[in-house]
């Protein structure tokens, strides 16, 4: 047991007010921890407490109460005797009417009140003890927030754990309520009340009990708060947001039937505010309050609900043409919240009383009227918006209907379907599934399409209705139903009248009819067989109508999509319902048609457009995608060959389209549906076979586009197998590559070693590398790109001098692949594979060791210290001796590259690399440092920027995200944080470089490679030192500016200085350089050589009109001035951006400037 001075000494710490709260809590973890290992017995403790907790002094009193109840919320899983809780609890039931100790008493009686009965809890009878106490002592309202949620959170535990013990209190519980919620404002408080309002209705649901004496005047405090006026405006800084606090009153509002004839009358009314919110509230809330009111209640509001829902819906429908139909005057609707909140509850209140509510519908004289008007002949391209808008309505409202129930369907079917069909010319049809339409039924229909549309939103609201019967464990007998048997009468007619539609192309109804047309047949074809009003004969004619329809409408971008559209749903249905006759038919006519396209000349669509159609169609189910798989690979065996060796211009663009669907969605698609590695295989193999078979490549721009197609492909594809198949394709590669020129020893492609004069054979080939051996290459880097960290890569020694070789001619994909080998190559011995002969290090050493590197006979880039360890910037006159400066360039990317996957991984060598940049970046301009073939005076300059501005810009590749190697779908290595640490690191090399440096051109240069660090460091990193890094961002704006080369990296460093200005824990930095900031600003205002930086500038400089009043206003006038220049910019984005900053400063400035 624990001695009294080991915790009297918390408990005086704890009492004492002049403690810290972070002393405080740290007594009462001490005390917890003790009693917890029962070092300390909660008997001894309160007899230790015994003054504390009675003593006179207010002051102490409080506080010794509130450590029991602090002690007592982190005992709640610790057991305790009934005897000690009966006791805790009734002391602290007593302290609720000492209102100086308020806090403690809450806090303790609510510790106790949510233990769990395992581990002892507090009986009925003390519960109601506790209740009483509460209604007899607690003002609520005249506490703090803080107070009110204790007593709002001890209330809620109540009613919800101990049901039995508050049923008594009756009247007295529910005045209580009333008391405590009116007028509350806070709303953590109000989240805590409106629940509290919830359980206490479901608690006393009896309609003569005690809650229905009260439920007009809680139902007169929960009223004042709708909707939602919520005027925090950051919901995280309280922690509740607008939409938890609606939808807690939406449940206190259902909470019960008892408040029916208040709440109801209530949202009716808020349906005519102006709000367009309210109106969504309130359509919302009575969606979710009818079906908990029951229908015999709502009965009675029937008339007016319905009024309501068709004043939003058809006398001022609240719906705007999409952005497609806008230009083709057609007719496909963007509805309004408050429309399709409108909707919910016409539909709920179809399924509650579908009778009462369809009466209403058919029986109203707007509704029958407009659609007897439509019934004639009529025609949409002279259709006024309006009208258009009330017809989607009705199409909307007669939908809903049908679809509620079999008995509704049954009655819109026969109110409307028969008047439908006479007004199309359409009859019961007895003629042969072959027959089709006549020229005057189509005629009829062009001008019907109010009425043709009608029928389609008809026929998708029966579809509905029995897929949801299907879907269930009940089936009824379709064929026997009305609905049904019309619908079979009238099917031929109608598909006759959609084929036409098809057909129609006449001005700006265009749209619509394609958009009926193709819905309609989608419709029809998408009836569960069994039931089906569409034969099997039928269904192909439907199919082959929609694939002539692709194959002529290609011109026409909307209805094609829409055509192709309605296939993939067909092909969707088929495949989630299985139906296999169906889906046989599907594949035969669609899936195969397209197939066909992929090599053949006919249609005469676009390449583009095939192949969206074939990948669409073919992710409509797993049959179907491989088939078009097997479609593509003959395309690619067939034309790779005349691709990739003839140079056939047809060839090359249809190799690149497949293999591009295959990178962007067959692969994919595969990944999510599975089947995937077995794909990946078989291109990845026909691919390298291909190259294998070829012995000469044709030389065209559209090859080299056809090569990166091909690298594409090949990374998506072997990533995604395993490492046993990964291993296949990397040897079956490598066998390749040791057949090429590149490699010297064709009789064992498999040695491991290299002699030096095979080093040199290697290095000589590079220089005359044929068109064939750069495929070869680069696939072969697109491989190991893509592989994972344990597949073992055979021969590495001479793959690594092959890349080393290829990187130093700018062969940017052998730079990537040595990135990709020294990130995933395994660190130590002991963590490889028996197989893998080399890890990192050695990986390390063979690219130091090659000769490649020995860029001066005397200096080597290990003299350098390239790897060397230590931390000092080198000489870097070796990178001097090379005749080429694209050489020197070429050098430093490869690099950069190797770089950025040692710093992914968290290798030391990094650092050597980063001062092997950091001394490319300070060589002297003007000690004749320079590679002998330059001009003593012009050539200088000329070699030598190029060879920092490399250097600075391989601080972007170190640290930017890449798309194309070394990240999480290449199977990198990534080590958490690798960009903060970095930053953390170089940043003082960087600025201690920047001070020292004298010269233009490097200040210009280190300062690009700051761009390039803190433009690719997560802001989080940063922020903690904004007051020093905002000075170095205005230092390096103001040098690069006077460079046109830096502008795309000015732009990162001004998104950088405009996400500190947003951020919240910047503001005390920016406020002390605001004057600085808004000079800088001002110039980048005017910035002629990039748009988005004039943009940008401006934006911030808006954004610092927010700040304090004191801080900006001496430079009020020098920005209205700058931005009333750029009023006149020629970019209409700068003009806007300099409108809204005008107006920002505007408002603080002086009344009487003029401008």
């Amino acid at each position: 047991m624990a001695k009294p001075t080991e915790y009297v000494k918390h408990i005086e710490s704890y009492v004492d007010s002049s403690s810290s709260p972070s002393q405080q809590a740290a007594s009462v973890d001490a005390l917890a921890i003790l009693l917890r290992n029962d070092l300390l017995t909660l008997e001894a403790l309160v007899r230790e407490l015994d003054l504390y907790l009675t003593t006179t002094d207010s002051i102490i009193r409080s506080r010794g109460i509130l450590l029991l109840g602090e002690l007592l919320t982190q005992l709640e899983l610790k057991p305790l005797s009934d005897a000690a809780i009966h006791s805790l609890i009734g002391f602290l039931t007593e302290r609720l009417e000492d209102w100086r100790a308020l806090r403690g008493a809450l806090v303790g009686c609510l510790a106790l009140l949510r233990r769990k009965t395992d581990v002892g809890v507090v009986t009925e009878n003390d519960a109601e003890a506790v209740m009483k106490s509460y209604m007899q002592y607690l003002q609520v309202q005249s506490m703090g927030q803080h107070d009110r949620k204790l007593c709002f959170e001890l209330l809620e535990c109540l009613l919800e754990r101990y049901p039995n013990a508050v049923q008594p209190l009756g009247n007295e519980l529910f005045y209580s309520i009333c008391e405590g919620i009116d007028e509350e404002k806070d709303p953590q408080c109000l989240i805590l009340a409106f629940h509290i309002v919830e359980v206490a209705a479901k608690l006393f649901p009896d309609p003569s009990g005690p809650f229905a004496s009260y439920a007009a005047d809680i139902f007169e405090i929960l009223g004042r708060y709708f909707p939602i006026h919520f005027t925090h405006p950051k919901s995280e800084d309280i922690g509740v947001s607008r939409d938890e606090l609606s939808r807690a009153l939406l449940l206190a509002f259902a909470a019960t039937p008892l408040f029916e004839p208040f709440a109801i009358p209530l949202l009716l009314d808020k349906l005519s505010s102006s709000l367009p919110s309210a109106k969504v509230e309130s359509f919302k809330y009575l969606g979710y309050c009818a079906p908990m009111y029951g229908s015999d209640r709502m009965a009675k509001h029937g008339g007016a609900l319905w009024s309501s829902v068709k004043d939003v819906l058809y006398t001022s429908p609240e719906s705007a043409l999409s952005v497609e139909s806008e230009s083709d005057g057609g007719m496909i609707f963007e509805e309004s919240d408050i429309m399709v909140e409108a909707l919910i509850l016409l539909e709920g209140l179809m399924q509650q009383n579908s009778d009462l509510l369809l009466d209403m519908i058919l029986g109203d004289e707007d509704i029958n009227n407009f659609i007897c008007s439509f019934l004639k002949p009529w025609d949409i391209h002279d259709t006024p918006l309006q009208l258009r808008q009330q017809l989607h309505s009705v199409g909307r409202l007669l939908a809903v209907s049908a679809k509620s129930s079999m008995a509704s369907c049954n009655r819109v079917f026969e109110k409307f379907f028969p008047q439908m069909m006479e007004a199309l010319g359409c009859s019961v049809g007895n003629h042969s599934d072959e027959s089709f339409a006549t020229e005057d039924r189509a005629l009829s229909s062009r001008f019907n399409y109010g009425t043709l549309y009608l029928c389609v939103e008809l026929l998708d609201a029966c579809r509905c209705l029995v897929l949801g019967f299907k879907e269930s464990t009940s089936f009824p007998d379709f064929i026997h139903e009305k609905w049904c048997c019309m619908l079979h009468g009238f099917c031929r007619s109608l598909i006759n009248i959609f084929f036409s539609n098809l057909e129609a192309v006449s001005g700006n109804a265009q749209s619509s009819f394609a958009y009926t047309g193709v819905k309609g047949l989608q419709l029809l074809a998408t009836f569960p067989r069994s039931f089906a009003p569409v034969s099997l004969l039928l269904f192909e004619n439907i199919l082959l109508k929609l694939v002539s329809a692709i194959t002529s409408n290609f011109d026409k971008k909307f209805s094609w999509g829409l055509e192709l559209k309605a296939l993939v749903e067909i092909g969707l249905y088929i495949e989630g319902y299985q139906e296999s006759e169906k889906a046989a038919t599907f594949a035969r006519i669609v899936v195969d048609k397209f197939v066909s396209w992929i090599s053949s000349d006919e249609p005469a669509m676009p390449l583009s457009l095939k192949m969206q159609a074939i990948c669409e169609t073919g992710m409509t189910g797993i049959s179907n995608m491989l088939r078009i798989v097997q479609g593509m690979e003959k395309a690619i065996s067939a034309k790779f060959t005349q691709a990739y060796v003839d140079g056939n211009f047809e060839s090359v663009e249809l190799v690149i389209k497949v293999l591009e669907c295959y990178s962007a969605r067959v692969l994919p698609w595969f990944e999510m549906n599975g089947g995937s590695e077995e794909v990946a295989w078989n291109l990845a193999a026909i691919i390298w076979d291909k190259i294998d078979n070829s012995s000469s490549v044709n030389l065209t721009v559209q090859n080299y586009e056809l090569l990166g197609a091909a690298m594409t492909a090949m990374k998506q594809a072997v990533r995604r197998c395993s490492q046993e198949s990964q291993e296949k394709i990397v040897n079956r590669a490598f066998r390749v590559l040791s057949a090429s020129t590149l490699f010297p020893l064709k009789d064992s492609p498999f040695a491991t070693s290299l002699s030096n004069s095979e080093d040199s054979y290697l290095n000589h080939h590079v220089d005359r590398v044929s068109c064939r051996d750069e495929w070869i290459i680069s696939l072969y880097a697109s491989v190991v790109i893509a592989l994972r960290p344990q597949t073992h890569v055979q021969n590495l020694k001479m793959v690594l001098q092959l890349f080393i070789m290829a990187l130093t001619k700018g062969h940017i994909p052998s730079a990537q692949a040595l990135g990709s080998l020294v990130n995933k190559l395994p660190s130590k011995t002991n963590e490889r594979h028996l197989s893998q002969e080399y890890g990192v290090e050695e990986a390390i050493d063979v690219i130091l060791t090659s000769s490649i590197w020995n860029f001066c006979q005397s200096n080597t880039l290990r003299k350098c210290s390239l790897f060397g360890g230590g931390n000092e910037i080198h000489n870097t006159k070796c990178l001097a001796g090379l005749n080429h400066t694209s050489v020197h360039i070429s050098a430093i990317v490869g690099l950069a590259w190797i770089g950025k996957g040692l710093i992914m991984r968290g290798h030391e060598g990094i650092k050597d690399i980063t001062m092997t940049f950091l001394g490319v970046l300070l060589e002297n301009t003007n000690n004749g440092d320079f590679p002998e073939s330059c001009d003593p005076i012009e050539g200088k300059e000329q070699e030598v920027i190029p060879l920092m501005k490399s250097a600075a810009d391989a601080f972007h590749i170190l640290l930017s995200d890449s798309e194309d190697c070394l990240n999480r779908n290449y199977h990198s290595v990534i080590r958490p944080l690798y960009k903060q640490r970095f930053y953390n690191s170089v940043m003082p090399l960087l600025l201690s470089s920047t001070r020292q440096s004298n010269s233009i051109i490097t200040r210009s240069m280190l300062f690009r490679s700051f761009a390039h660090v803190i433009s690719e460091t997560p802001l989080s990193a940063m922020i903690s030192e904004a007051n020093k890094l905002i000075p170095l961002l205005l230092d390096s704006l103001s040098t690069l500016t006077e460079d046109v080369m830096h502008k795309d990296v000015i732009y990162n460093v001004i998104l950088v200085l405009s996400a500190i200005l947003m951020d919240k824990n910047g503001q005390v930095a920016v406020l002390e350089n605001a004057q600085a900031i808004i000079n800088q600003l001002i110039g980048l205002a005017a910035y002629p050589h990039m748009m988005v930086i004039r943009e940008t500038a401006i934006q911030c400089l808006g954004a610092m009109s927010e700040l304090p009043y004191a801080r900006i206003y001496p430079s009020r006038t020098k920005v209205l001035q700058a931005i009333s220049k750029a009023l006149d910019d020629p970019k209409r984005a700068v003009r806007q951006e300099a409108v809204r900053c005008r107006q920002a400063w505007a408002s603080i400035a002086s009344r009487s400037l003029h401008f």
